[in-house]
């Protein structure tokens, strides 16, 4: 048996009005300070103002946040017991949402043994809203949440479904001004997630919908969101792929891109989406030599995509080129080289970046599972820019 969960998704122009349909008293806000400096909180507050419901802010989530992070911001939420908890940001603000809202239901939570098999009940206190400010993770409709452990230099994939927000709200005034590069890295985000979720072992019909949109939506929207950042059409459009990208692989399972990237996100502290779309064309090379059966999963997206020539083959690897072209008209790295990550240190780590990525719950549901030897070859591979032969 299977589900697909997703959250009540309210998007397009003037979508942050929704607010006013919100019934509750209080409302902690979690974000960070560039968020508040930039003033995107503000249409928020505005709203929740009107509503006469009362707000607190919680602006210290950092860039992939750290459990110290959640864990201050979970004694914070405890003091305010508030009826709504709404992330305002990018990934790390709405994965954070997600943790603290957990530690609200069992503030003796330690964030980083959050498990599937447990039960929090935190709807007995509060609801969850995402509003995302960046087109990337889809951690609004996903119940991921990714996490730094600081003393560890380690990213924790965490989540249980139980945390898929009530609400999601996609209103384009909150990514219009989204800079260049962070447009390039989350919109990288977006098509790992969507492809990877439509070849996951876990995947099923319910789930390759939203894979395929998300994904040609991408190819078609993100050099013209990323050229220009005023292009609203190209800003809708890469949200609603961000979505849908987080419900595919949310209710699928994302796969070996994610756990190479991760890796190597923790170790060199390259931001995630950089570093699953670096290696999203190489894992799709390894899995394109592994059998017949991906390969024709890769050619269905490149076919729906428009990227046609001819054979199964012929299309997936097609698809593998548009990718990288893709990349290279964003400005987005081709190899860990190009990351400027020293050779001689990466190449120390590459026993704890082979032992990270087989420890990812994403390398598992790919649909060829490489043992130590291969994941060694992709790493050094990727570092070379060498297209995967075997």
């Amino acid at each position: 048996m299977w589900n697909f969960a997703c959250p009540l998704i309210v998007y397009g122009d003037n979508a942050l009005d929704y607010l006013a349909q919100v019934k509750g008293k209080k409302a902690f806000l979690v974000t960070d300070k560039n968020i508040v400096k930039l003033g995107l909180t503000k249409p928020v507050t505005d709203q929740l103002d009107a509503k006469n419901i009362k707000w607190q802010i919680f602006d210290e989530v950092e860039p992939e946040p750290s459990l110290e992070t959640i864990k201050k911001g979970g004694i914070a939420v405890g003091k305010y017991q508030p009826d709504w908890v709404i992330g305002i940001g990018g990934g790390s603000c709405m994965d954070a949402a997600k943790a603290i809202i957990l530690l609200l239901a069992r503030p003796e939570l330690e964030p980083e043994a959050l498990s599937v098999l447990e039960e929090f009940n935190f709807r007995e206190k509060a609801r969850l809203m995402e509003i995302p400010t960046t087109s990337g993770t889809g951690s609004e409709a996903s119940w991921a949440i990714v996490l730094t452990d600081t003393k560890d230099n380690r990213k924790l994939g965490l989540g249980t479904p139980e945390v898929m927000p009530d609400v999601a709200i996609l209103d384009p005034v909150m990514v219009m001004g989204m800079p260049p590069q962070i447009t390039a890295d989350s919109g990288m985000d977006v098509i790992c997630q969507a492809i990877e979720g439509y070849i996951s072992t876990w995947g099923t019909s319910m789930t390759a919908g939203p894979g395929l949109i998300a994904t040609r939506l991408t190819l078609d929207y993100l050099p013209r969101a990323y050229k220009n950042g005023n292009d609203l059409e190209a800003r809708k459009e890469m949200m609603y792929a961000a979505t849908m990208g987080g419900m595919c692989g949310s209710n699928s399972m994302f796969g070996l891109g994610h756990g190479t990237g991760h890796a190597l996100g923790g170790i060199f502290h390259v931001p995630h989406g950089r570093t699953v779309g670096l290696f999203l064309p190489y894992t799709m090379e390894y899995m394109i030599n592994g059998s017949e059966e991906t390969t024709a999963k890769f050619a269905e997206i490149a076919r729906y995509c428009r990227v046609t020539s001819g054979s199964d083959k012929e299309c997936a690897k097609l698809l593998v080129a548009k990718i990288r072209a893709l990349a290279k008209e964003i400005r987005q790295p081709l190899s860990v080289k190009d990351c400027g990550i020293d050779k001689a240190k990466y190449e120390k780590e590459i026993p704890s970046l082979i032992d990270r990525a087989l420890n990812e719950v994403m390398t598992m549901t790919a649909p060829r599972v490489p043992g130590a030897e291969d994941l060694g070859k992709i790493f050094n591979y990727a570092y070379a820019g060498k297209s995967i032969d075997f």
